[in-house]
């Protein structure tokens, strides 16, 4: 009896998966710990190893459908065998081994030849497109063999789908499913919203200081590999201030009504991604130098992306920041990464006229927006909170002279 395999617990609460990539197809031998497909979690994509060795007899599962934990993925064969065929045809007489073509494989498996078509004319036959290209074609209903690429060796591209659409009768309106990343961030934001009492505030600051310090010290600091950017000093003040104002480096039990006060310094960190928002967490931020965080966002940042990144890189934030600002944002009302009560965001730095040492010049100025949870703390002590940050991004000596 062949062995079924099911979707296994993956913890952190997961309760299903969208089925991204298999790994394997129908009659491959795998190996035991041999990843099998590519799973898409609410925070992560997960590969998930084989339990045991043997041959693949079927896959139960397509790529796309969601999955429940416990749910039978694929089937097999165990050990050396394979798996029952069913009666096949005769075969005609087969050329020498030195004169046989082999099977032309792709993502989709392998695909056999027709003996008039030469191997090169089997490969081409197969679209040739990204993982991600070929799942968006799917959500769209789009059938790739009928587009011709833009890219290097007719690659398909995200582009050559969205003209496909826009061509398409009816091209004016187009649905696609919320799945995968696309979906955890619906969920969550609609949870947040629905779960915390917000309300935001927004201050605007002179950090001109910041940005001639950065600018004097960028060379020496790419000298070690590292891009320094203005966000390590932006966290950097942030959990200084927060020392003073614990109430918002907190969550909320709602089942024991209990604000709970962290001593440690986790920021969640907003990063755009191709395929959504992910909020990876730099941990003990108190405990870094501003270089060391300048090297945790280019990692974090940079596995984000890639989709990289694990589990435990995405959980266990105390407070969260996000940098719309990099995209040309001034204000916003940034949504809580709950259970955290509170986010900081920076716009865009501008140069504007500031009232400065009684003269009016032209300065560096950030416009800053904090979203906060009221049920954990009021107004006053938020307004005090963000007048420590200004201080801190204002004169950025500060910053060195406290310790943590």
């Amino acid at each position: 009896m062949p062995f079924d395999f099911k979707l296994p617990d993956l913890g952190e609460g997961i309760t299903e998966v969208e089925l991204r990539r298999w790994l394997v197809s129908a009659g491959d031998t795998v190996r035991e710990h041999q990843p099998l497909l590519e799973v898409e979690t609410d925070k992560a994509v997960v590969e998930v190893p084989s339990p045991r060795e043997g041959v693949v007899e079927r896959l139960h599962r397509k790529e796309g459908e969601t999955v429940q934990v416990g749910e039978v993925l694929l089937s097999i064969a165990e050990g050396e065998a394979a798996p029952l065929q069913p009666p096949q045809p005769p075969q005609p007489p087969q050329p020498p081994q030195s004169q046989q073509r082999p099977a032309s494989v792709g993502i989709v498996g392998s695909l056999p030849e027709a003996e008039e078509e030469p191997a090169e004319a089997a490969i081409e036959a197969t679209p040739f497109a990204t993982p991600m290209v070929r799942r968006l074609a799917r959500e769209r209903g789009i059938d790739l063999g009928t587009i011709k690429g833009s890219g290097p060796r007719g690659c398909i591209r995200p582009e050559d789908l969205e003209a496909v659409a826009a061509a398409a009768p009816g091209g004016a309106e187009e649905r696609v499913p919320l799945r995968g990343l696309r979906r955890t961030i619906a969920r969550n934001v609609t949870a947040s919203q629905r779960t915390t009492a917000f309300v935001t505030s927004m201050e605007e600051v002179d950090i001109t200081e910041i940005y001639e310090m950065r600018v004097r010290e960028q060379g020496e600091v790419e000298s070690r590999g590292t891009h320094l950017t203005f966000l390590p000093f932006f966290i950097k003040a942030v959990q200084h201030a927060l020392k003073e104002h614990p109430l918002l480096n907190a969550s909320i039990d709602d089942e024991t009504q209990e604000l709970v006060l962290k001593r440690h310094y986790h920021f969640g960190l907003a990063v755009d991604t191709p395929e959504g928002l992910m909020v990876p967490v730099i941990r003990d931020v108190d405990k870094k130098s501003i270089i060391e965080l300048a090297q945790a966002v280019q990692e974090l940042g940079r596995k984000a992306r890639e989709r990289s990144i694990t589990l435990e890189e995405l959980k266990g934030s105390s407070f969260t920041i996000t940098n719309y600002g990099h995209f040309g944002g001034t204000f916003a009302t940034p949504i809580i990464n709950w259970p955290d009560v509170a986010i900081m965001g920076f716009g865009r730095i501008v140069e504007r006229p500031w009232v400065y040492r009684g003269e009016i010049v032209i300065r560096k100025i950030l416009p800053l927006s904090l979203t906060f949870d009221h049920r954990a703390t009021d107004g006053a002590d938020v307004a005090r909170f963000l007048g420590k940050v200004l201080r801190y991004l204002e004169d950025p000596a500060l910053l060195f002279l406290d310790c943590g």
